[in-house]
């Protein structure tokens, strides 16, 4: 029986925190085993922002070694550079030719940072891009958090219109969110997403921190009124956040935690999350330290070869198709 296909991709723009972890790159790791995965650092993603290429060029291979770390494995999946195959450019050239103003005017991200010094036609068209990435090796399904679901639709969209006009090629492709860690929220705010763009860094946690920052971090995470640890989102939003990270880190289950450090007061309940969270990173941290920056360089490299190869085989059809 054919694998399906699932498609995903990260951004090079510094170190992984555990919300990118335990919303996403865990359940990539955990794809492997069932599905076709394609893998790759989304790399022309990072341009629509002033950058450094000395200081970019090192976020690239640091994404690809961090994701090693995590569990991509580059023997099981095809992995590799995005900016490196360029059938992902042109399908999402030819992909922009059907895509509505409209639609990108809607797009949540856009209307954040529209108003923004410098937000520019990379910022505006990346959804389109991003439709291309996903495309492009026939995915049938996309590991997403819920903020990136509009995204999702847009493909979706794209897929469905260029089907109809030009013939059916493009699968349409279905989210797969994990019931929990789908958002892992701010430390310091817990009713928004934890971001490596917060200027506050005690807002969120590296997955390569070491466990002194880890405990201080958590140690002075926003929690709520009241002593009791219980996960209720709409009174208790920095509580719940823990009890899902402890949970995610553990694999135990939320009633369980509830019972366990009902009546423990906050301060014993975040020593025991820290806990979890030194314990749950500690093989990534091994894994990542014993990573050979050249060895890295040359899967990557390989995972690039391959995947030019299998994109051209698709991007034929869809020239075709469109009378080139």
């Amino acid at each position: 029986m054919t694998k399906k296909t699932v498609f995903s991709g990260l951004q090079p723009t510094g170190n992984v925190h555990i919300g990118n972890y335990l919303g996403a790159l865990r359940n990539w790791v955990a794809l492997q085993d069932t599905y076709d995965c394609i893998y790759c650092v989304v790399d022309l993603h990072a341009i629509t922002v002033p950058l450094d290429p000395a200081e970019f060029h090192r976020d690239r291979l640091e994404a690809a070694k961090v994701l090693m770390a995590v569990g991509v494995d580059p023997e099981q999946s095809l992995f590799y550079f995005q900016s490196q195959v360029p059938q992902h450019t042109e399908l999402a050239w030819m992909l922009g030719t059907i895509t509505g103003t409209g639609q990108l005017n809607r797009m949540t991200q856009w209307k954040d940072k529209a108003d923004v010094a410098g937000a520019n036609l990379g910022l505006y068209s990346y959804p389109v891009l991003m439709a291309a990435d996903i495309l492009l090796f026939r995915a049938d399904a996309v590991p997403v958090g819920e903020d990136q679901k509009q995204h999702l639709e847009l493909t979706r969209d794209l897929a469905l219109r260029f089907n109809s006009r030009f013939g059916e090629e493009f699968p349409i492709p279905d989210p797969i969110i994990p019931e929990h860690g789908a958002r892992i929220m701010s430390l310091q705010d817990p009713t928004s997403k934890m971001s490596k763009s917060d200027p506050d860094e005690g807002s969120r946690i590296l997955i390569l921190d070491d466990p002194d920052t880890i405990r201080k971090r958590l140690k002075r995470a926003v929690t709520d009124s009241g002593r009791d640890v219980r996960h209720d989102w709409e009174e208790k939003p920095g509580v719940s956040n823990l009890i899902e990270m402890m949970a995610l880190f553990t694999g135990g289950d939320i009633a369980s935690i509830e019972d366990e450090y009902g009546d423990a007061g906050y301060g014993t309940f975040k020593d025991a999350v820290a806990e979890a969270v030194i314990e749950g990173l500690a093989p990534i941290r091994r894994a990542y330290r014993d990573l050979d920056d050249a060895e890295v360089a040359r899967l990557m490299q390989r995972g690039t070869l391959d995947a030019r190869t299998r994109a051209e085989g698709h991007q034929q059809r869809v020239r075709e198709l469109m009378g080139f």
